[in-house]
C-alpha cells in the first residue's frame, strides 16, 4: 500500500505540473538571487486547523520542506487558527481568493462555504476506507476540485485526509439505529450532516466546537461526530464513555495556492514547490492512517467502550439514507457524483 501510495503521488504530482506549466507560463513573483537555483521568496499560508492538527503539522511539514529544497531562499510562514482572518475560516478562505493570503489549507466542508458542490465527497459513506479514498481523489477526483477551484482563482495543490468521522456520547452504545433515537448530537453547520442525522433518528444540533465540551458536560447535548484526533484533543474520552467506529463520513483537507500569486513563480519554484506538497500530504495521510488505530486503542484503554460496526451492522443506516439523499446529489448533479463514484441514482 505505501508503494502504491507513492506511485500515485509521483504521478498526480506529474499530472499537476504538466496542467500548471501549460497554463502559466507568466512572470516571475520574485526576482532571481543571481547564483541561488530559488528567488528569495516568502509566502504565507493559512490554515484553520490548532496547533497540533493533522493540517497545521502538515503545513508546517510542507514548510520545512520548501526551506530545505530551496536552501533557505523561499520561506512559507503558516498560520494556524485562521490567525490571519481573526479565526473566521469563511474570511480566511476569502483572503486567499483575493491574494491576500498566498496559501493555504482548508478542509472540503470548510471551502464548501464558497462553493457548496466542493462538499460533495463528504456524502456518507462515499468511501469505506482511506486506501479508497486515496486512489480516487488522486486519480480522479482531484479533477474536479481542480475545476471547480479555479472558477475561484484558486488552485488545487494537493489532498490530504481530515479523517473519518465517528461518533461518541454519553449515553449508551450505539450500534443500530434505534439507539440514536432522541440522542442529541452535536454537528457542523452543513446540510449534509444535518440530512442525515435527522433521516438515522438523532437530534442534531449545530454549535461551535469550542462549546461542546461544556454543553457536554451540561447535558445540554449528549454526543458529537468527529475524527479520533480531534476527538482526543478535545478530551472527549474524559466525557464520553461510548463510541462507534463506523467511518460514516469522509473529508479532505486541500492544499490551495491563489492562482494569480501560483502563476506568477517561475517555473523551478513551481516544482519545488508541488513535489513538496505531494510529499507532504503523502506524509499527512501515513500519519492519520497509523495514529488513529494507535488513539483508538487509547480511548479503550482509558475506559471508553468503542464499537467497530460491521458492514451488516451498517446497513441498516445506509438504507435510512438512501432517499434524503437522493436530493442532495440531485443539487450536487451528476458530474460531481461521478467524479468520486457515487451511486447516482436520482430519477432525472
Amino acid at each position: 500500500m505505501k508503494h502504491f501510495r507513492r506511485t500515485a503521488a509521483v504521478l498526480l504530482s506529474a499530472a499537476l505540473m504538466a496542467t500548471s506549466l501549460t497554463a502559466c507560463g507568466g512572470s516571475n513573483a520574485a526576482t532571481d538571487t543571481g547564483n541561488s537555483e530559488y528567488p528569495k521568496l516568502n509566502l504565507s499560508m493559512a490554515v484553520n486547523g490548532t496547533d497540533t492538527q493533522i493540517d497545521t503539522q502538515v503545513a508546517q511539514y510542507f514548510a520545512q520542506l520548501v526551506s530545505e529544497g530551496s536552501g533557505g531562499n523561499i520561506v512559507i510562514d503558516v498560520f494556524p487558527n485562521d490567525t490571519l482572518a481573526g479565526g473566521n475560516a469563511t474570511k480566511g478562505i476569502e483572503y486567499v481568493c483575493a491574494g491576500s493570503t498566498d496559501l493555504a489549507a482548508y478542509a472540503t466542508s470548510t471551502l464548501a462555504a464558497i462553493e457548496p458542490k466542493i462538499n460533495v465527497a463528504t456524502m456518507p459513506w462515499t468511501f469505506t476506507s482511506y486506501q479508497q479514498a486515496t486512489e480516487v481523489i488522486d486519480t480522479q477526483g482531484y479533477k474536479y476540485y481542480t475545476e471547480l477551484l479555479a472558477a475561484k482563482d484558486l488552485t488545487y495543490l494537493g489532498s490530504f485526509h481530515n479523517g473519518f468521522r465517528q461518533l461518541t456520547n454519553s449515553k449508551h452504545a450505539v450500534t443500530k439505529p434505534e439507539d440514536l433515537k432522541g440522542l442529541k448530537i452535536r454537528i457542523p453547520g452543513s446540510k449534509i450532516y444535518m440530512t442525515f442525522w435527522n433521516a438515522v433518528g438523532a437530534s442534531p444540533t449545530s454549535m461551535s466546537w469550542s462549546e461542546v465540551f461544556t454543553a457536554i458536560q451540561q447535558g445540554t447535548i449528549d454526543g458529537q461526530e468527529n475524527g479520533a484526533p480531534i476527538t482526543q484533543s478535545a478530551k472527549m474520552q474524559e466525557i464520553q464513555d461510548y463510541m462507534t467506529i463506523w467511518n460514516y463520513c469522509y473529508d479532505s483537507d486541500l492544499i490551495i495556492a491563489n492562482s494569480r500569486v501560483w502563476e506568477g513563480l517561475d517555473d523551478k519554484t513551481k516544482e519545488l514547490l508541488q513535489e513538496s506538497v505531494v510529499e507532504a500530504c503523502a506524509w499527512g495521510r501515513e500519519k492519520i492512517e497509523t495514529e488513529e488505530q494507535e488513539i483508538i486503542a487509547s480511548f479503550r484503554d482509558d475506559g471508553m467502550q468503542v464499537d467497530v460496526l460491521t458492514p451488516e451492522q451498517l446497513a441498516p443506516f445506509q438504507e435510512l439514507i438512501k432517499e434524503p439523499f437522493k436530493e442532495i446529489k440531485a443539487e450536487y448533479g451528476k458530474e460531481a457524483c461521478e467524479a468520486f463514484n457515487i451511486q447516482w441514482d436520482v430519477d432525472e
